[in-house]
């Protein structure tokens, strides 16, 4: 009596993994199912399961590529000021465009940004620590503000949490609230503000005029 060979797959997991990232681009983190990923692979589910023992797991895998793609955005949009620059306004600069990738990216891909935030929040609490990726990040821009005068003194610390919140309230009023019926000029003009709000609270100033936008 012969035995079957069981099933090889050269990559399985990452199979899996790209599958169930596809399924949280159209549907968010509820369309994450061990079952549907399988299936798209090719393999049964007690295949998957080798892998992946619950669909948390899963999850928290394809949330951790989302914030690794989330994080690359912004660094793209943060390396179009030169790094060599180390002035306020550069600083500054720098601030708008973390923020300004961070919504886009919610507006463009709002599956992944559901499902990115649904796997930071598994993270989030040990100690109060930040997970990395994105808000490692917006730590070292706000580092830099702090060093060209940007922020009063005593202010840096929890400045991330300030500046997240206000991003991340702007990015969830554009998916599931009265920002995404605005006109898009109206909802350009409302994130510059609120630009201008963060950078005014933590330099502990009324917000100016005429602020610049993140290149």
């Amino acid at each position: 009596m012969t035995t079957k060979p069981p099933y090889h797959h050269g990559n399985l997991r990452e199979a899996l993994i790209d599958a169930a990232y596809g399924l949280a681009r159209a549907g968010g983190p509820d369309a994450i199912v061990v079952r549907e990923a399988s299936r798209r692979v090719g393999v049964s589910h007690n295949a998957a399961y080798r892998h992946f023992p619950d669909r948390e797991s899963l999850l928290e895998r394809v949330g951790e590529r989302a914030l690794a793609e989330l994080a690359a955005r912004m660094q793209r949009l943060i390396d179009r000021t030169d790094p060599d620059d180390r002035s306020l306004p550069a600083a500054r600069a720098r601030l708008r465009a973390t923020g300004r990738a961070y919504v886009e990216f919610a507006i463009a891909e709002p599956g992944l940004f559901r499902t990115a935030f649904r796997a930071a929040g598994e993270h989030l609490g040990e100690g109060g620590s930040l997970p990395p990726g994105p808000f490692q990040l917006l730590s070292g821009v706000l580092d830099g503000l702090d060093r060209a005068g940007g922020i009063a003194p005593g202010a840096r610390p929890y400045a991330e949490f300030a500046a997240w919140s206000g991003v991340h309230g702007f990015s969830t009023l554009v998916l599931d609230g009265p920002l995404g019926a605005i006109p898009a000029p109206e909802r350009e003009a409302a994130l510059d503000q609120l630009f201008t709000t963060i950078e005014s609270g933590l330099a502990g100033r009324p917000p100016a005029r005429g602020s610049p936008r993140a290149p």
